[in-house]
C-alpha cells in the first residue's frame, strides 16, 4: 500500500498565498475595467461602450479561473492535520531552523518558559491558557521566539504563598497531630488541591502545574511573605512516573518533582 505522505502547511499556505495575490491582481483588472465601462457610460461614449463591457466580462472570466486555481491549490485537510502528528513534527522542524528550542512531551510542546498544546476542535493552540489562531508554522514560531525574550508572567511570591495555603490544608487533611512544619506533602495532592472545582484542571493541567514548580524552584523566592522555608525534597517517588511531577526545562532536560513541605517557627 502506498504511504500517504502528510501535507507541508508552510508550504501550501505560501502556495495558496502567492496564488490568491494573483487572484486579487485579477479583481483589480476587474475593477478596472468597470471603471473604463462607467466612464464610457458617464459621458456616452458609445463608440467605446461594447468594447468596454466585452473587456469587463474577460476580466471576470480570468478572475473566475484564477479563484478556482487559488481554491484547488490548498490541498490540506486541516482537522486530519491538526490532530495526527504532522503539525507537532513541522513546528518542531521549523523551531530547528530557527534556532529556537521546543520539545515533545505529554501532549504539549515545552518551549520555555511557555507550554503549547494544538486543540484541533478548535482549529488553534493554546500557549499556556491564550488561545493562538496564527498557525503558520514560521508565524507561530517566531511568536514563540519573541516570547522567549521577555521574562516569564510568573510571580513566585504569590504562587509560593498559594503554595502554602493548599499544603497546610493537605497536612490536616492527612490526620491530626501531624506536624504542619517539616511534613513532606505530595505534590500531586497539592496539585488536587488546586484544581478542585469542576473543570479546573483543564483550565491549569498537570504539566502547567510542574512548570510553575520549576519557575518557583529556579526563582531564588524561598520563602513566604511570612516567612515560611520551602523545600522540594525528592523521594523514592520520583522513581515513580505517576507519583512525580515532570518538565522539560529550556536546555531539553527532564526535571522531576515529588514532594514539598515547609518550616520555620513561623508555621504552626
Amino acid at each position: 500500500m502506498e504511504e500517504t505522505v502528510a501535507p507541508n502547511l508552510e508550504k501550501s499556505l505560501a502556495r495558496t498565498e502567492l496564488n490568491a495575490g494573483i487572484s486579487l491582481k485579477a479583481a483589480q483588472a476587474v475593477v478596472q475595467t468597470l471603471k473604463k465601462y462607467c466612464n464610457a457610460l458617464k459621458v456616452g461614449n458609445l463608440k467605446d461602450l461594447q468594447v468596454a463591457i466585452n473587456d469587463v466580462e474577460k476580466a471576470e472570466l480570468a478572475l473566475r479561473q484564477q479563484i478556482a486555481t487559488t481554491k484547488a491549490s490548498w490541498d490540506v485537510d486541516v482537522d486530519a492535520y491538526l490532530s495526527s502528528n504532522a503539525f507537532i513534527k513541522e513546528i518542531l522542524a521549523m523551531g530547528e531552523q530557527k534556532g529556537i528550542r521546543i520539545f515533545e512531551r505529554d501532549d504539549r510542546l515545552y518551549c520555555y518558559p511557555v507550554l503549547v498544546r494544538v486543540v484541533p476542535s478548535e482549529r488553534l493552540v493554546r500557549i499556556d491558557r491564550t488561545g493562538e489562531k496564527r498557525l503558520r508554522p514560521t508565524v507561530l514560531v517566531n511568536s514563540l521566539k519573541e516570547l522567549q525574550k521577555k521574562p516569564p508572567r510568573f510571580r513566585p511570591e504569590a504562587f509560593l504563598d498559594a503554595l502554602y495555603t493548599a499544603y497546610k490544608k493537605a497536612v490536616q487533611i492527612k490526620g491530626k497531630g501531624l506536624p504542619i512544619s517539616g511534613t513532606v506533602i505530595s505534590l500531586l495532592e497539592i496539585y488536587e488541591l488546586f484544581t478542585l472545582l469542576p473543570g479546573q484542571s483543564k483550565e491549569y493541567s498537570r504539566q502547567e502545574f510542574a512548570r510553575d514548580i520549576y519557575l518557583l524552584d529556579r526563582s531564588g523566592v524561598s520563602a513566604t511573605r511570612k516567612g515560611a522555608k520551602v523545600s522540594l525534597p525528592a523521594s523514592t517517588g520520583t522513581k515513580i512516573p505517576s507519583r512525580t511531577l515532570s518538565i522539560i526545562n529550556e536546555n531539553g532536560e527532564e526535571k522531576l518533582y515529588y514532594g514539598i513541605s515547609f518550616s520555620d517557627e513561623e508555621v504552626q
